[in-house]
């Protein structure tokens, strides 16, 4: 069985794994992963701006471009993105990017940390935001592993497309 642990993603999904795609019979540490490209900080990147949107989980955003959608991820759907992610002193701890300029990530949004969840149901299809993640809703205060991400992260995502949640097999729709 192969766990995706990604988001954040970044780590994002499930919330207490690191940031890299891990077979369950190998321990994290002998997964090689990707080298990181020098992808420096945004200069904001130390604190929420005053003007950022600020929900009532301490999530703040705001929008960088908008999109051209009308469509916003809702649960159970699959987002496509491409994102990069630091921490608050300017680490870069993941990206799409490590995989190749321009490549497209995709996670159910369910099992994306909960900072992502709230900010990515804010979006649209085309639209990039920056999200500032509190420590409660993203990683914790302490890092899981050595020079993990943790305390509040910071978040630059593209909306590239939602994808409809798969269909369950053996369910049919009512009559």
């Amino acid at each position: 069985m192969r766990t995706v642990l990604g988001f954040a993603v970044l780590g994002l999904l499930c919330a207490t794994a690191p940031a890299v795609a891990v077979a369950d019979d190998k321990p994290a540490e002998a997964v090689a992963k990707p080298a990181l490209p020098d992808l420096p900080a945004p200069s904001d990147v130390a604190a929420p701006p005053a003007d950022g949107e600020k929900s009532k989980t301490g999530l703040v955003t705001k929008v960088l471009s908008k999109g051209t959608g009308s469509a916003h991820p809702t649960p159970g759907c699959e987002v496509k993105v491409r994102y990069s992610g630091w921490m608050t002193d300017g680490k870069l701890f993941d990206t799409s990017e490590k995989k190749g300029a321009g490549f497209v990530a995709q996670f159910p949004i369910d099992l994306l940390i909960k900072g992502w969840q709230e900010g990515l149901k804010l979006m649209v299809v085309g639209e990039k935001r920056r999200m500032w993640v509190p420590a409660d809703i993203a990683y914790g205060d302490t890092p899981r592993r050595p020079g993990g991400p943790h305390g509040m992260l910071v978040f630059d995502v593209e909306l590239v497309d939602i994808v409809a949640a798969p269909a369950k097999p053996g369910k049919k729709g009512k009559k």
